[in-house]
């Protein structure tokens, strides 16, 4: 991959000058490969990808919780079809279905109608899967996904029946997303980022992991520790803070460059 450091506003009285971190495919390298890496799409045509804390899941090591059991049995009678996208029927009924639903849960007009065309028009969304209800045999919920074989499943935006809020149906949809792919014996599934406590929910499953900037963690006290972090006002980069390096890396900054899987080579 090629990289790029995209300028952020910088705090020069604290010596912070930060970039975003983009990557750019190269030649025979997969989204698989960027995801692997740490990064996730930020163009819908897979061709830029941004470094960020996000969350997968190992699924080799995915074993449904007691709690994953009862949120499976909120949705009995749900059933769930995974569709590819030039099956799926993509009606005017749908489309304001699902703006419906991300002017609720975003804020009227973040997704706006010609987004969501766009979206469903993008090599960035190669499958459905399609929720429905047995009892009336209407289509109540519908998440994103891009699938790469068995190397890759990224769970990107759920659209759902809000009037199923008592049944945990965004929640049931994420878990069965999770059964289902452990089944097919995905490698790993990716949930998307985590950069608040209300964003824990996605670690709820055995085999969850986050990428640290470093390298992928399955350390969820780390990641609590930078999210209360994240709340306070502090001037030093964490690699920067000894309370961090001292408890999850005692072994130090040389050790975790020894250990980087970037590389960049000059000239």
């Amino acid at each position: 991959m090629k990289l790029l450091f995209s300028e952020h506003q910088s705090d020069y009285a604290h010596y912070q000058f930060p970039y975003a971190v983009w990557a750019f495919p190269e030649s025979g390298e997969t989204p698989a490969d960027l995801f692997n890496a740490g990064f996730l799409p930020s163009s819908r045509n897979l061709d830029r990808f941004y470094l960020c804390r996000h969350i997968r899941l190992n699924l080799a090591a995915f074993k449904p919780s007691t709690e994953n059991r009862r949120i499976l049995r909120k949705g009995t009678g749900l059933t769930v079809k995974l569709v590819p996208r030039a099956e799926f029927d993509y009606t005017l009924e749908k489309r304001a279905f699902y703006k419906t639903y991300a002017d609720i849960k975003f804020g009227k007009d973040m997704m706006t109608f010609e987004r969501l065309d766009s979206l469903f028009g993008s090599p960035l969304i190669s499958h459905l899967l399609v929720f429905t209800d047995t009892a009336t045999g209407a289509d109540i919920g519908t998440a994103m996904l891009h699938l790469e074989g068995l190397a890759l499943a990224y769970y990107y935006y759920a659209f759902y029946d809000l009037n199923y809020y008592s049944r945990n149906l965004g929640m049931f949809m994420m878990t069965s997303a999770v059964a289902l792919f452990a089944e097919k014996s995905v490698r790993h599934l990716y949930l998307g980022t985590c950069y608040s406590r209300n964003a824990l929910y996605k670690t709820q499953f055995a085999g969850a992991e986050f990428f640290n900037g470093m390298h992928w963690s399955n350390d969820l006290a780390e990641l609590k520790f930078i999210l209360e972090r994240d709340k306070k006002e502090i001037y030093s980069h964490l690699l920067e803070a000894a309370e961090y390096t001292q408890k999850f890396h005692e072994d130090g900054v040389p050790a975790l460059a020894a250990g980087s899987p970037f590389r960049v080579k000059l000239g």
